[in-house]
């Protein structure tokens, strides 16, 4: 392999790894917020040991979060020197705002989110928890600006000729708000919320089953559950939203999402299929005309196809594309159907009188995972052969200095580091959920259980 090829596996290797943690981070801290408003609202304190239980697991995806994604920088450096240098202007001011408006908010009060619990009034504790969220939430904001100029560039000048050439910001606020970047962010936003509304339901779900801490679980249950079935409704408002600006602004990219490369016929919908890429065919069910009526409204309307652009300007990977998408796709569709279902059982009062549907719930938790990397991986391998839409091609942005061995041999190591950094998570995860919420030492814990139980034979006695 080449120095080109390898050094997008090793980059796809080590953001893959990186985002399982950042959308965690999001999703639990809303949830965080939730449990912490409710308890200043009622003052029930299982709403503030789920707080603290949450805080726990919020801390182990926090920290992995920022130890893996400092390599991807150096991997800039190192792999990518064209690209750096072409970037750089644009790169340095968005990750510049990262660190003035999101980690400055988020260090600021992660100290008192942490060990503040019996230090600082419920009040300043929940601000404090607010403020890490948001700070993750703005943290996210500015990584996808960056990124969302890569797809469509705007308010830039060239600066210099050839490999020398490089972009410099001639309006700012263009930057910020390219074509792409508003209908991307929030689609990244609610994707962090499912991922974290599965996680904390898998959990509870899972204590259910057991018998294990059952009021707080249908507590923190119902709480994930709301957010879940929220965000997955919104999720394909964003989500065809963002498909509408792709098609506008790179229609090359939509019909390898779509496997449509003739543009001399309506454009069918694919529910789900294979891409014969030789023959140029897609074999599967459809509806006719459906991407055309998605995107204008009618089902005749022409779709840019693959077809009519240059052979050497579209994607080389249809068909890996087509299944990405696709499958993120069927995975967006499901959220909606088992999140609202769980909202319809929960208005009935039968939301936990079915054991398939909890083992369902336990089980989905890679689900969220998994639509968040293959939704990444159609838009990153879609923009391809450029590396900066339409500016600066892949292949010519990588460092002619580095060999390829030389990256061969950092993908292992980073390949070796990066499985003990997640054996480790699961390892810790997975100690702290068993633990539960009353891994304090038993003097604290005791008066706790036995209140929450005194509370929970009331309501069952009022019912």
């Amino acid at each position: 392999m080449d120095v080109e090829l390898l050094s997008r596996i090793q980059f796809a290797f080590t953001i893959s790894f990186h985002y399982i943690y950042p959308p965690l981070s999001i999703g639990i801290g809303l949830i965080m917020v939730l449990m912490e408003g409710a308890y200043l609202r009622t003052h029930n304190k299982m709403y503030e040991q789920l707080a603290r239980f949450w805080t726990k697991i919020f801390a182990i995806t926090f920290g992995l979060g920022v130890a893996t994604g400092i390599v991807m920088e150096f991997e800039f450096g190192t792999n990518w020197a064209v690209y750096s240098r072409f970037v750089g202007d644009i790169f340095g001011s968005a990750l510049a705002a990262e660190g003035i408006f999101a980690f400055a908010l988020e260090s600021g009060f992660l100290g008192v989110l942490l060990f503040g619990w019996n230090r600082v009034t419920p009040k300043v504790h929940f601000i404090s928890t607010l403020g890490v969220w948001l700070g993750s939430m703005f943290s996210a904001v500015w990584i996808v600006v960056a990124n969302s100029w890569q797809q469509t560039p705007t308010g830039y000048h060239i600066v210099g000729e050839g490999l020398q050439a490089r972009a410099e910001i001639t309006d700012f606020w263009a930057m910020v708000f390219n074509p792409s970047s508003v209908d991307r962010i929030l689609h990244v936003w609610i994707g962090a919320l499912i991922a974290g509304a599965f996680l904390v339901m898998s959990v509870h779900a899972w204590y259910l089953l057991k018998g294990r801490f059952v009021a707080l679980s249908k507590k923190a249950f119902v709480i994930a559950l709301s957010v879940a079935a929220i965000a997955s409704v919104l999720q394909l408002v964003t989500g065809h939203g963002s498909a509408n600006g792709v098609a506008i602004n790179q229609p090359a990219k939509l019909a390898a999402f779509e496997g449509h490369y003739n543009s001399a016929n309506q454009a069918d919908l694919y529910i789900f299929g294979w891409v014969d890429q030789k023959n140029q065919k897609v074999y599967g069910p459809y509806v006719p005309g459906g991407l055309s009526f998605l995107l204008h409204n009618n089902f005749d309307t022409k779709v840019p196809a693959l077809n009519d652009f240059p052979k050497d300007e579209i994607p080389s990977q249809v068909n890996a594309i087509f299944q990405f998408y696709h499958l993120m796709v069927a995975f967006g569709l499901f959220f909606i159907g088992i999140s609202l279902f769980g909202i319809f059982l929960w208005w009935r009062g039968k939301l936990f009188d079915y054991k398939w549907l909890l083992r369902i719930f336990v089980l989905s938790v890679i689900l969220p995972q998994l639509a968040n990397q293959f939704g990444w991986f159609s838009a990153e391998m879609g923009r391809q052969p450029w590396v900066v839409y339409g500016l600066l091609r892949t292949s010519y942005a990588f460092s002619a200095v580095v060999t390829a061995n030389q990256v061969l041999f950092t993908l292992i190591m980073f390949t070796l580091i990066y499985a003990l950094l997640f054996v480790l998570f699961l390892y810790l995860l997975n100690k702290k959920i068993k633990a539960g919420p009353f891994d304090d030492s038993e003097i604290e814990a005791r008066p706790l259980q036995e209140s929450i139980a005194e509370e929970f034979q009331t309501d069952n006695n009022n019912q």
